[in-house]
């Protein structure tokens, strides 16, 4: 079942064409990746899916609805930022409920649906903790604490792990893997990181100066790349780090 679908999709910035009509759907319960380096617009393009920004051109259907100009608190969607946009001056606990008090309009109820989600996301025990005296890897937790507790159809992520170390991102990989299987939420998650799209999606997006490359399961890019673009950026990248594990452990990968 489609969740979203987006249809000749342009953007264009002082003169320059930064989206060139893109076409895709998103199925319901779907983890998509949408794969690219810096500067190829996928940062553009989830921006609009939330409505931060406006296209030129093209349609954002979601659930049989035209939401192309919908406001973003009526789009039923989520967003995860990069830097985490925690607010500095509440606790763990006071952050997760923020925006679901206003919603419920009940805070024993929010304080209980809260409590929830960080036991899920293993930050019941830092309730009364600022950000500050947060990691970075407990602060991302917690903003996507604060996105579930809303159960939006879609959670949009940018780049949440790009500045996580190495261990936080295999950690947070496989927590986030199972909470999209257990709430059976749509996620679009946006990286510039191969093997992250790839141990994460069920398909990619592969994006390049504006235009969709590919789309498909890893699978199928990886074994059947649609160009040199493609081959170059996905498959190349990946057997080359497969073979320096090989050289450096010796293990026949």
């Amino acid at each position: 079942m489609v969740s979203l679908e987006v249809k000749h999709l342009s953007k264009t910035y002082k003169k320059k064409l930064v989206l060139n009509d893109l076409n895709f759907t998103v199925n319901k319960g779907e983890f998509l990746s949408i794969l690219g380096p810096s500067g190829c617009g996928k940062t553009t393009l989830l921006k609009i899916l939330i409505g931060i920004e406006k296209s030129d051109q093209g349609q954002i259907i979601k659930d049989n609805t035209d939401i192309t100009n919908f406001d973003a608190a009526n789009r039923g969607m989520g967003i995860v930022f990069q830097n985490y946009a925690l607010f500095p001056n509440m606790n763990v606990l006071e952050n997760v409920m923020y925006a679901l008090k206003i919603k419920m309009k009940n805070k024993d109820k929010a304080k209980e649906e809260s409590l929830k989600i960080l036991k899920m996301v293993k930050m019941d025990q830092e309730l009364k903790k600022y950000p500050h005296e947060l990691s970075g890897g407990q602060q991302q937790r917690v903003a996507i604490a604060r996105t579930l507790v809303l159960n939006p159809d879609i959670i949009l992520f940018d780049e949440p792990m790009s500045a996580l170390d190495a261990d936080n991102r295999l950690t947070l990989r496989k927590e986030l893997k199972a909470l999209q299987t257990k709430f059976n939420t749509t996620m679009i998650y946006i990286t510039h990181d191969q093997e992250e799209a790839f141990s994460l999606s069920d398909r990619v997006i592969v994006m390049n100066e504006g235009v969709i490359e590919q789309i498909d399961t890893p699978n199928k890019i990886f074994n059947n790349p649609k160009n040199a673009y493609v081959k170059n950026f996905v498959t190349r990248h990946l057997i080359e780090k497969v073979e320096s594990i090989e050289k450096c452990t010796g293990i026949d990968l």
